[in-house]
């Protein structure tokens, strides 16, 4: 199922269109004064997300790099610290954000190939009370684990984290961008793997397919914090029940089909790794991604590949000087899978 121009995008997930069900719900949406908080339809996404989560409220967001942010922002002070992998999502694509316009500092511990922090480093990245050190406020993580090869953080070790720094009196928040991946490759409830998080943050714009728009959620007097940091950075949208229609749809119906798009990365993966010249980067897919690289040596260009790629209709993404990620979604079909396989299998030759 390319898109309708017959294009085969991997770039990323942000790619999907809105299906044709969340088109008619955008049309038909009842709408209001978002911050007004008249919006009908933002309200009850907002709740619907809350509860699948088990968290007290939500709120709607225009992108998964905002709700981290705002999260970020409602957590710490000017001159706090938070504490972060060296390959998470908020310190490599998020501009800088936490420190540019909160002022808080980043604290980054070395990441594993699993996705993972070891518990000691984390232990040892806590601030002790010193008047030359910042205070160490928020620890963020990410599941699944994007630059880590698309890997999920079971709950077990969510748990232990938390239990470390409970003492300490610092929160977790999680940038769960594509928490039900997650969740459906460790056959757990989304709900289950947040559970000991203060905020968690979830994107509707990617696998789970709308055109637009990410959820923070947490406590009651969290999301009033970040309600308000939300206006203050500018995104107080006003009739955006258009836009939370299509998220209402994409929780309802999308996070039963993501295991299609993991089994399609495993197929991509066997495909691509039986192609001279090509090998797997990060293993074996465990969730939408697959990471591969050009063999050391091989005449290709990852120039090249992409253009000849190209020109066939598939379009790909370059991740490293030899490296690319392959993200599987709702408009990847297995003949696509197919078809892919088999044009970069012939530019490879």
């Amino acid at each position: 199922m390319a898109f309708e121009n017959g294009i085969i995008d991997f770039r990323s997930d942000t790619v999907t269109l809105p299906t044709p069900e969340m088109r008619e719900a955008m049309a038909s949406a009842v709408v209001g004064d978002d911050v007004y908080g008249e919006d009908p339809t933002v309200n009850k996404l907002e709740e619907i997300s809350a509860q699948i989560l088990g968290k007290e409220a939500a709120l709607f967001t225009v992108s998964g790099t905002m709700g981290n942010l705002i999260a970020v922002l409602a957590h710490c002070g000017r001159g706090d610290e938070a504490v972060m992998g060296s390959q998470g999502h908020t310190f490599l694509h998020e501009v800088g954000g936490i420190s540019a316009l909160g002022g808080v500092f980043p604290q980054l511990v070395p990441s594993k190939a699993d996705g993972t922090m070891d518990i000691d480093d984390l232990r040892d990245a806590i601030r002790e009370d010193d008047i030359h050190h910042p205070k160490t406020k928020l620890f963020i993580l990410e599941n699944t684990q994007n630059a880590c090869g698309g890997v999920p953080i079971p709950a077990e070790y969510i748990q232990s984290v938390v239990s470390m720094i409970q003492p300490h009196d610092i929160r977790l928040h999680i940038d769960g961008a594509r928490l039900f991946n997650a969740a459906v490759a460790l056959n757990d409830s989304a709900q289950e793997l947040v559970a000991p998080a203060d905020s968690v943050m979830f994107c509707l714009s990617k696998g789970l397919c709308a055109p637009v728009g990410s959820m923070l959620c947490g406590s009651k007097d969290f999301i009033s914090r970040a309600r308000k940091i939300r206006k203050q950075l500018g995104g107080g949208m006003r009739q955006a029940g258009i836009l939370a229609a299509a998220g209402i749809i994409a929780l309802e119906k999308m996070p039963q089909r993501l295991a299609d798009d993991h089994r399609r990365a495993i197929n991509l993966a066997k495909g691509l790794e039986s192609i001279g010249g090509l090998t797997l980067d990060k293993g074996r897919p465990q969730s939408n991604m697959v990471y591969t690289k050009i063999a050391e040596g091989h005449s290709m260009t990852p120039e090249k590949l992409i253009q000849q790629c190209k020109e066939e209709n598939l379009l790909i993404g370059q991740s490293g000087p030899r490296h690319f990620r392959f993200v599987l979604h709702y408009w990847i079909s297995d003949d696509d899978v197919e078809r892919s396989i088999s044009i970069i299998k012939k530019a490879m030759v």
